[in-house]
């Protein structure tokens, strides 16, 4: 699918993630970030261990920005998502 900026959200999956498998982008509709993951999930299940945890929070060590500010709550991933929204889903650095 070609992306068409305004018309449907773009979810980025960064290439921190592309050690464990293929790190795709999603074009969605959806109008929530759980959605969206959601609907990327479906077409890489293996995905959703590597950003969810069993619980289906954001893993401690996943960040993810929509426009540019980090998601509200790591629970609920309840971010509103418009047609020209660009998510980026990327490990959290952590140490000093």
């Amino acid at each position: 699918m070609s992306y068409n900026p305004g018309i449907m959200a773009r979810i980025h999956f960064t290439q921190q993630l592309a050690r464990f498998l293929p790190v795709p982008h999603v074009d969605t509709g959806a109008t929530s970030l759980r959605e969206g993951l959601e609907e990327a999930f479906v077409s890489n299940p293996a995905l959703r261990g590597y950003v969810l945890d069993d619980q289906g929070s954001l893993r401690h060590n996943v960040t993810i920005f929509v426009d540019g500010k980090r998601t509200r709550d790591p629970r609920l991933l309840d971010d509103p998502l418009d047609p020209a929204s660009m998510v980026y889903v990327l490990q959290a650095l952590s140490g000093g």
